[in-house]
């Protein structure tokens, strides 16, 4: 394989990487806990886009919010990476390149 041709099939990905990055950036995933009591959305590059909390769950027990939100938040981002993991392996035909995601 000669260099420009080496040249050329990294920008083709680069472009590639690029444009996944902005789908990511616009697709959403949702984490939960507490059976729904406490949802979070993240989009696909791991950024929180909302926090949503049932009345009900914020009255009494603050460490219990507290607890339900970080779990809410953990499965939300979870489920960013696996999604962005996703869409990466169809780039690099399951090469598992690290250090991408």
């Amino acid at each position: 394989m000669n260099m420009d041709k080496i040249m050329k099939q990294a920008q083709k990905m680069q472009a590639q990487m690029a444009s996944i990055q902005e789908e990511l950036a616009k697709e959403q995933v949702e984490g939960s806990a507490g059976g729904g009591m406490v949802t979070v959305t993240a989009n696909g590059q791991g950024d929180l886009v909302s926090v949503k909390i049932e009345p009900e769950v914020a009255n009494d027990d603050v460490e219990m919010l507290e607890d339900l939100v970080l779990a809410a938040v953990n499965d939300a981002l979870r489920k960013s990476r696996e999604l962005a993991g996703n869409r990466m392996s169809k780039l690099t035909g399951g090469l598992g390149m690290p250090g991408l995601f």
